[in-house]
């Protein structure tokens, strides 16, 4: 009898071990939000307005040739907010979130200037740390046209005027 429950017991403790060893990585996601920059700032306001119907996408490239090793898009919803399911741990890649297309032909300006992100860098792996599958990238934005009439008041309360920081 004793023998038994040391034969089950042992059996118990190797299937438990074998479930420990196969982990299977669970699926990330990718968060965000596109907004219209109004004020042309380059970055969100009080009168930014998010964007519906943009689309952006997400690539993953190896850290060492900088080879593409995954690629997905998404459109964002009424509130301006995309969600990207990634497949796989790309904790050796740089992942980025970047701009594709507006859905606003007032607002469809990509930012030229080389100080300012025009991606959202993003970490896709399960081994930082993080509890939530899912990931958060930077807000990204497209320029309006033409500043709204109210973005000189918006920018002088964040200290802010036209030549530079007050």
């Amino acid at each position: 009898m004793a023998k038994s429950v040391i034969i089950f017991a042992s059996a118990l403790c190797f299937l438990s071990l074998l479930g420990f060893a196969y982990c299977e990585t669970p699926r990330l996601f990718v968060e965000g939000k596109v907004y219209c920059d109004t004020c042309r700032a380059q970055f969100v306001t009080r009168v930014s307005e998010y964007m519906k119907g943009a689309k952006v996408r997400l690539e993953c490239r190896d850290n060492e040739g900088g080879s593409a090793t995954y690629s997905a898009e998404a459109e964002t919803d009424a509130s301006g907010t995309y969600r990207i399911p990634v497949d796989g741990d790309h904790e050796e890649e740089i992942c980025e979130i970047q701009l594709v297309k507006s859905s606003s032909p007032d607002c469809s300006e990509v930012s030229k200037d080389p100080y300012n992100k025009l991606s959202a860098r993003v970490s896709i792996t399960s081994n930082n740390g993080i509890a939530s599958p899912v990931r958060q990238a930077n807000p990204l934005g497209f320029l309006k046209k033409e500043p709204l009439p109210e973005c000189s008041e918006v920018l002088r309360e964040l200290g802010i005027t036209a030549e530079g920081l007050v």
